[in-house]
C-alpha cells in the first residue's frame, strides 16, 4: 500500500445486475425488493465461499473482486444455478434474473476497500453483454478457466462497447441450456402429375414425325 493509501494489483473483477429491474419494480415494488434481498444473500454467500470480496451492492448491482479468475467464474456459475433453481417455479414475467460479467485486469484499491480502474469498467460492460441468467467472460478469463471449468462456453465474438478503446472478445454461458435447433423437415411429395415450369423466353419444340405412308421417299 502506498503512502496515499492506494494499491494497484491484478484481480478478477465480477460485476452483476438484474435484468429488467425497472419493469419488475414498476409492476410490484414490495415483491421486487424482497426478491432482490434474497438474491443479494445468495451473491454474498457464494462470493465469500470462493474467496471473493463484495465491494458494493448498490441498487440492483453487485461488484466484487477475486484473487483468482477461476474463483470468480465458479462463483458466478454457482450463483446463477442457485438463483435459477430458486426462481424456476415462479412466472417468467416476475422472475428476477441477473447478468454477470467477469474480467481479469488491473485495479486501484483504496484503503477503504473501494476499487477503480479500466478493469472495473470492462467487467461492467461484459455484464451488459451476458444473457439474463448467464455469465460473460473476457478472453483473458476464458483462457485461464476453459480447461479447469469445461462448461458449454459459447464464442460470442468481439464487441465494441462504450468508453472502452478496444473491442472485447466475449464468451458466454447460461444456466438455461440453449434451445435445440428445430430438425430440418423435407417437404411432402406431391401427388399426381407435376406441371413443368415455363421457360422465361419463348421457345420452339422440334418433334420427330413417324412416316405412316409406307413410302421410304417420305422419310
Amino acid at each position: 500500500m502506498s503512502s496515499t493509501g492506494l494499491r494497484q494489483r491484478l484481480a478478477a473483477i465480477f460485476a452483476a445486475d438484474a435484468a429488467g429491474y425497472s419493469r419488475l419494480m414498476a409492476a410490484d415494488e414490495r415483491a421486487t425488493v424482497e426478491a432482490l434481498d434474497a438474491a443479494r444473500a445468495v451473491f454474498r454467500r457464494q462470493i465469500e465461499a470462493f474467496q471473493g470480496r463484495v465491494i458494493d451492492m448498490a441498487g440492483d448491482s453487485v461488484l466484487a473482486v477475486f484473487d483468482l479468475a477461476s474463483g470468480a467464474t465458479t462463483a458466478a456459475r454457482a450463483i446463477q444455478e442457485e438463483l435459477d433453481a430458486v426462481s424456476g417455479s415462479g412466472s417468467a414475467e416476475r422472475r428476477m434474473r441477473f447478468r454477470i460479467g467477469v474480467h481479469l485486469g488491473e485495479i486501484i484499491e483504496k484503503a477503504d476497500g473501494t476499487v477503480y480502474g479500466d478493469g472495473v469498467n470492462v467487467a461492467a460492460r461484459l455484464q451488459g453483454l451476458a444473457e439474463p441468467g448467464g455469465v460473460a467472460l473476457s478472453s483473458e478469463v476464458y483462457q485461464l478457466v476453459r480447461d479447469r471449468l469445461p462448461l458449454d462456453w459459447r464464442d460470442a465474438g468481439e464487441h465494441t462497447v462504450k468508453n472502452i478503446a478496444r473491442p472485447i472478445k466475449v464468451w458466454r454461458w447460461s444456466a438455461q441450456p440453449a434451445p435445440a435447433a428445430p430438425a430440418a423437415t423435407s417437404a411432402p411429395a406431391a401427388e399426381g402429375p407435376q406441371a413443368l415450369p415455363l421457360p422465361d423466353k419463348p421457345s420452339i419444340a422440334v418433334l420427330a414425325f413417324q412416316n405412316m405412308s409406307g413410302d421410304p421417299e417420305q422419310e
